[in-house]
C-alpha cells in the first residue's frame, strides 16, 4: 500500500488548477458564471446519470444514507464547535467542508486501481451519499453563514440536483432505459464537473494573495479533513466489521472515503453562496497537495488492521 503511485492523480489536478489560475490572471475570467453552471446544470446531470447507470439496490443505497449520516453529523458536529471560534461566514464554510471530499476526481482513479469491479461500484454509492449531502444538508449550513433560514432554505429548493436525484430513482425504480445517444451525451457532464470543478480553484486563487492566508481557518480544515474523518471512517468499519461483517472492498471503500482531501465543491458552493471563496480555495490546494503523502500512509497502516477482524 505504501508503493501506490498518486503522482498521475495529483498532477492532472494541479495542471487543471494552473489552466484556472491563468484563466483569472491572463484572460480576467470570471468564476462566478462557471460556479452556477456547475451548480445548477452540470452536476445535477453529471449525479443523474450516474444514478441511471449504477443500476441502485435497496443494499448500495443503504451505503449512500449511511455515508450521507456520517457526512451531516460532523457538519453539524464542526458547525456547532466552529461557532465558538470563528465568524458567520469561516464557521459556514469550515462545517460545510467538514462534511465532503474529494470522493470523485481525486478518490475515483484511486479506486479504480485499489478495487476490484464490484468494490468500485461500492464506492460509488459512497461517494453519492457525499454528493447528496453537499447539496442539501451542507448547502443549508452554508447558506445559513449569509443568509436567513427562510432564504436559505428557499434557495435549498431551487438546486436541481434534489430534484435530479429523485428522478434518477425513478427511473431506476420503473426500470426505463435511456436512450443510448442521450446516455452518450450526459457522459460527457461529468469531464466538465472534473475540469471545470479543480480550475474554479486555480481562478478562485487567481484573484487573491497569500495575505489572505488564514492559518486558523486552514489548520481547521486539515484537522477536519485529515484527522476526524479517517477516525470516524475508521471507527465505522471496525463496527460493520464486528457487528455484520462487511467485505474487504466495502471496508477500503469507506477507508478511501475518509483519507481524500477537501472537495473542491468546497469553493464552488462558496462562490455560489459568496462566503469566502477565497479562503476555501487555499485550503483545498493544501490538503491536495497533503494527500499523496498521507494516503498510502494511512491505508497501510488501517487496512491491514481492519482486515484482522
Amino acid at each position: 500500500m505504501a508503493e501506490i503511485d498518486l503522482s498521475q492523480s495529483l498532477w492532472m489536478l494541479l495542471f487543471f488548477v494552473a489552466l484556472g489560475w491563468l484563466a483569472a490572471r491572463r484572460l480576467r475570467v470570471d468564476p462566478r458564471p462557471i460556479a452556477t453552471l456547475l451548480v445548477y446544470i452540470i452536476s445535477p446531470l453529471t449525479f443523474f446519470h450516474g444514478l441511471t447507470q449504477g443500476q441502485p439496490s435497496a443494499d448500495k443505497l443503504i451505503l449512500t444514507l449511511s455515508v450521507l449520516l456520517l457526512a451531516t453529523c460532523l457538519c453539524l458536529a464542526v458547525n456547532r464547535v466552529a461557532s465558538r471560534f470563528f465568524a458567520e461566514q469561516e464557521r459556514a464554510l469550515l462545517a460545510f467542508s467538514a462534511g465532503t471530499g474529494n470522493t470523485g476526481y481525486f478518490g475515483f482513479p484511486i479506486a479504480l486501481v485499489l478495487l476490484p469491479p464490484e468494490g468500485v461500484t461500492l464506492y460509488l454509492f459512497c461517494m453519492l451519499g457525499v454528493s447528496l449531502y453537499e447539496f442539501t444538508v451542507g448547502f443549508y449550513v452554508s447558506a445559513r453563514g449569509r443568509f436567513s433560514v427562510k432564504e436559505s432554505l428557499t434557495r435549498l429548493a431551487r438546486l436541481p440536483l434534489i430534484y435530479a436525484f429523485a428522478t434518477g430513482m425513478l427511473v431506476s425504480a420503473l426500470d426505463w432505459q435511456i436512450p443510448d445517444v442521450v446516455a452518450d451525451g450526459l457522459d460527457y457532464f461529468k469531464y466538465c464537473f472534473t475540469v471545470l470543478g479543480m480550475m474554479i480553484i486555480g481562478m478562485t486563487l487567481g484573484r487573491v494573495t497569500w495575505r489572505e492566508f488564514d492559518l486558523r481557518f486552514v489548520a481547521g480544515c486539515v484537522v477536519v479533513r485529515f484527522v476526524v474523518w479517517p477516525l470516524a471512517t475508521l471507527l465505522m468499519v471496525l463496527l460493520l466489521r464486528m457487528s455484520v461483517g462487511v467485505s474487504d472492498s466495502l471496508a477500503l471503500a469507506f477507508l478511501l472515503i475518509g483519507a481524500v482531501p477537501m472537495a473542491a465543491n468546497v469553493v464552488v458552493i462558496a462562490m455560489e453562496l459568496e462566503i469566502r471563496p477565497e479562503k476555501g480555495a487555499i485550503a483545498v490546494l493544501i490538503t491536495t497537495l497533503a494527500a499523496p503523502l498521507l494516503i498510502p500512509v494511512y491505508l497501510g497502516v488501517a487496512l491491514p488492521w481492519v482486515l484482522s477482524f
